[in-house]
């Protein structure tokens, strides 16, 4: 592996928790399997993604039907006090639909609540109100079309009685975030990648007011049509030559381009977990550097 002159620190502040800035997105681990997979097969990735020093979960109620979390819950319960654990709210599992868009404060307040009682946890460090005004994913109508301010106000109820410790955002703008920095944003979540860097200001806004960046689909593959990052020919140059994958190159960048941004890769597999985890090592040098930051 080569390393060399980009330098990036290692660890990050998410919610007044230091935190690795290689964490640990779950939603891979139920990605088309069973209940009954996900039992067999998660446990095994998720002791080994905290052996390897990740100390930031992100899931959600809605990944599949809540086993998910029971498993973090149940497989993580000795290392809990140790972790940073994040889930997602704003949709939930209808039979017959679907994931549908669950927007209402009074639906937020019960997927709290159901995330308490799977993750079995007292309280949860940071939860991420997914909103549903534009793609990708679902998309709110209706009753569903709820306004920002009352749903920070539900959210920050749940803060002052304790359920929560923390309140993030995902999906949303420049102008939202703005709206809803009184209330104590510690995290955004949007889609961010080297190829798609539409909201570089909402990120420069979440860097000036210490605000975590996380960003979901941070190889570009998250839906049928995006270009996937690690196709792209000079991100497979740029590996060959620093003896990496395309992947690592492409999160590495995620870590050299700001200091705010939190990684929370997912995978099911054991090499690609270690993989990512090293990401903490590789430094790009000045030609990488550049030549991505081309790209776009």
């Amino acid at each position: 592996m080569a390393v060399t002159s980009t330098a990036h620190p290692s660890t990050g502040m998410l919610a007044g928790h230091p935190v690795r800035r290689i964490g640990f997105g779950a939603m891979q681990l139920e990605f088309r399997k069973t209940s009954a997979e996900v039992r067999e097969s998660a446990p095994a990735v998720l002791r080994r993604a905290v052996e390897l020093g990740v100390n930031h979960i992100d899931t959600a109620q809605f990944y599949g039907d809540g086993t998910l979390n029971r498993v973090i819950g149940e497989t993580l319960h000795a290392e809990r006090d140790n972790l940073v654990i994040v889930s997602k709210l704003g949709a939930e599992h209808v039979a017959g639909s679907g994931l549908v868009a669950a927007q209402r404060p009074e639906q937020l307040r019960a997927q709290v609540e159901a995330n308490l009682t799977s993750l079995g946890l007292q309280q949860i460090p940071v939860v991420n109100l997914r909103r549903a005004d534009t793609a990708p994913g679902i998309i709110a109508t209706g009753d569903q079309s709820v306004d920002l301010d009352a749903q920070l106000a539900a959210l920050s109820d749940l803060r002052a009685e304790g359920k929560i410790g923390a309140i993030g955002l995902s999906n949303v703008s420049l102008s939202q975030l703005q709206q809803a920095l009184p209330a104590g944003i510690v995290c955004v979540q949007n889609m961010y990648n080297v190829l798609e860097r539409a909201d570089e200001p909402i990120l420069q806004l979440c860097l000036s007011n210490n605000i975590a960046w996380v960003p979901f689909f941070p190889l570009g593959s998250g839906f049928p049509g995006q270009p996937k990052v690690a196709d792209q020919p000079d991100v497979i140059v740029i590996a060959r030559r620093l003896d990496v994958t395309p992947a690592q190159v492409a999160l590495a960048w995620l870590l050299a381009h700001a200091p705010n941004i939190l990684l929370i890769p997912g995978t099911a597999n054991m090499l690609h977990l270690a993989e990512n985890v090293a990401i903490e090592s590789i430094r790009l040098d000045e030609e990488a550097m550049s030549t991505l930051e081309e790209l776009v």
